[in-house]
């Protein structure tokens, strides 16, 4: 079996290394010449709880694939969605699956390129950031992610089975239910770092009533998607942060993700547009399509594209314009 991970950044090089350890063939591709270069030479080196270990993997730029490939795991941004599905097309195999581990909902898009039935998702459940040149800190306790299937697909055990090998707990389930459980973060915890500059602990500790206010929001569009259920560690978030005790509850359950910064700061930083559009900007989307109105999201979404266009400062005093 041939797996691929394609835009081996700070998680899809994570995501690699975990398979390569867990003896799963895996081809890392991105088109970071520096990082595949260094990634060749020296392996790719893994930060996990202050201790650095080092891994040799199979790197490659785009330019040099061959073959077709039965697994696809797809982890790059989403603005070049469609060309790069189309550029993925011929290296799928027949039969094989794309896997995209991207944050939104990018699966509608994929399925209209590769198909609905060869389209599966899923939704990681660790961050982590690219140092340097073949060097990643994860920023998460543990690895999990949650994992479904677009259309009629009947590989998601075959899939899980590989992650499995990599140490990765893996969840199956609604593939809906599992996006929005995730968006319900992203969504608001992502969207607000962007503006701030600050962390999910940070902002879950300080900043409470703005995240629930825009947790509760992406809540309501989920369900009026049809979602039942919010599930993260064993727990209905969608009930959760919509109780009484939300307040309460936030920062504890933000504790494994205390230390993770949007990765969207890294485009901010470099002044390229980031995905704030296909994250909290999907939620806003799918709220005009339903009649469920999101004023906070869609404040906090003008406002990075105010920051990207040097138009705010990305500071955690911009946070009080939303």
């Amino acid at each position: 079996m041939r797996v691929l991970v394609y835009g081996a950044g700070a998680m899809g090089t994570s995501l690699g290394v975990l398979l390569t350890r867990g003896g799963v063939p895996c081809e890392l591709v991105t088109r970071n010449a520096a990082h595949t270069a260094a990634m060749r030479t020296s392996g790719a080196d893994l930060i996990e709880g202050g201790k650095e270990s080092t891994t040799a993997v199979s790197a490659s730029l785009p330019q040099e694939m061959k073959g077709t490939y039965d697994v696809i795991f797809l982890a790059t941004r989403q603005k070049e969605n469609e060309r790069i599905a189309r550029f993925l097309l011929p290296f799928l195999a027949e039969d094989g699956a794309v896997v995209t581990v991207q944050n939104g909902l990018p699966e509608e898009g994929l399925a209209e390129v590769f198909g609905p039935d060869r389209v599966y998702g899923a939704a990681l459940g660790w961050g982590a950031e690219l140092l340097s040149p073949a060097k990643v800190v994860v920023t998460s306790e543990e690895y999990a992610l949650a994992l479904g299937a677009f259309g009629k697909g009947n590989k998601t055990s075959e899939i899980a089975a590989l992650l499995k090998k990599g140490g990765i707990g893996v969840t199956i389930g609604d593939l809906k239910e599992i996006r929005y459980s995730k968006l319900v973060v992203n969504a608001s915890l992502s969207t607000l770092s962007t503006i701030s500059g600050l962390t999910f602990g940070v902002l879950s500790a300080k900043y409470k009533k703005l995240t629930l206010a825009l947790m509760r929001e992406t809540v309501a569009v989920a369900r009026a998607e049809g979602c039942k259920q919010l599930v993260q560690n064993g727990h209905d978030i969608g009930k959760l942060f919509s109780s009484p005790f939300a307040g309460i509850v936030l920062p504890h359950a933000m504790k494994k993700h205390r230390n993770i910064r949007s990765g969207m700061l890294k485009d901010i930083g470099a002044g390229r547009r980031c995905d704030v559009d296909f994250v909290a900007g999907a939620v806003v989307k799918a709220g005009e399509r339903l009649n469920v109105d999101t004023p906070k999201l869609r404040a906090a979404v003008a406002l990075v594209h105010d920051i990207e266009n040097g138009l705010a400062e990305l500071s955690p005093e911009t946070l009080k314009l939303i």
